[in-house]
C-alpha cells in the first residue's frame, strides 16, 4: 500500500503536496485541550506531521506529551520548531507498532491517511493504547472526497457503527469551530475506553 510507505508521506512534504497542514494547531483541539487542568496527563498524537497540535500543547504545559509520524521528514521539521521538546518522547514509527499507555489521543488528519480497510485495526490499536478511562478526542472528515485517498472519507454514521464497539461514544456532533475552508466538513467527537 503506497500510503503506508514511509518514503510516500517523505515525498509528500519533501514537494509541499501537504493539504491536511493547515499550518497552525487545529482550533477544535486548541479548544479542548484550553480546558485540561491536569497537564501532567500521558497524551499522544499519532500521524502528527508538523506537530503544532504538539508545540501548543507543550508550551502550554502538556509535559507527558508524546508526537508519533511514519515518516521522519516532518518530525525532524517538528525538533527545529521547538528544541526544547525532549527527543525520547519523539516517535518515527508506525503506529500499530508503538506500544504506550495513555489518558488521551489527539486525532487531527490521521485516520483519514489510513487506507479504509485499516479502520477497524485503528481502533483496536487505540483502544490497546488507552488506559482505562482514557479518551480519544478530534476531528474526523464527514463526507466523501471526489478523487483516490489519502485523505480518505468516511460518514459519522460508519464512525459511530465502528467506534461504538470499543468505546463510549461521549461526544459527536458537527464541529463549529472547523476551520473556514473545512467548515460543514468535519464531526467532532470524544470517545473514551470505558469499555471491557
Amino acid at each position: 500500500m503506497a500510503f503506508l510507505d514511509r518514503n510516500y508521506w517523505t515525498e509528500r512534504y519533501n514537494s509541499s503536496r501537504i493539504g491536511w497542514d493547515i499550518g497552525f494547531a487545529s482550533p477544535p483541539l486548541v479548544q479542548y485541550l484550553d480546558q485540561i487542568e491536569n497537564k501532567e496527563i500521558q497524551a499522544l498524537i499519532p500521524g502528527a506531521g508538523s506537530g503544532y497540535e504538539a508545540v501548543y500543547a507543550w508550551q502550554s504545559g502538556f509535559c507527558n506529551l508524546h508526537v508519533l509520524d511514519f515518516s521522519e521528514e516532518p518530525l525532524l521539521r517538528f525538533k527545529v520548531r521547538d528544541a526544547s521538546f525532549p527527543v525520547e518522547q519523539i516517535h518515527h514509527q508506525n503506529f500499530f507498532d508503538h506500544c504506550g499507555s495513555y489518558d488521551l489521543i489527539l486525532e487531527q488528519t490521521f485516520f483519514c491517511a489510513l487506507d479504509p480497510a485499516l479502520r477497524e485495526d485503528y481502533a483496536v490499536k487505540m483502544k490497546e493504547l488507552l488506559k482505562p478511562g482514557g479518551k480519544i478526542v478530534g476531528v474526523w472528515f464527514d463526507g466523501e472526497f471526489d478523487f483516490d485517498g489519502p485523505p480518505f472519507g468516511g460518514r459519522v454514521e460508519e464512525y459511530v457503527l465502528l467506534f461504538e464497539k470499543y468505546f463510549e461514544i461521549k461526544t459527536c456532533e458537527s464541529c463549529y469551530n472547523s476551520i473556514a475552508e473545512r467548515s460543514g466538513s468535519e464531526v467532532f467527537m470524544m470517545m473514551e475506553n470505558s469499555k471491557v
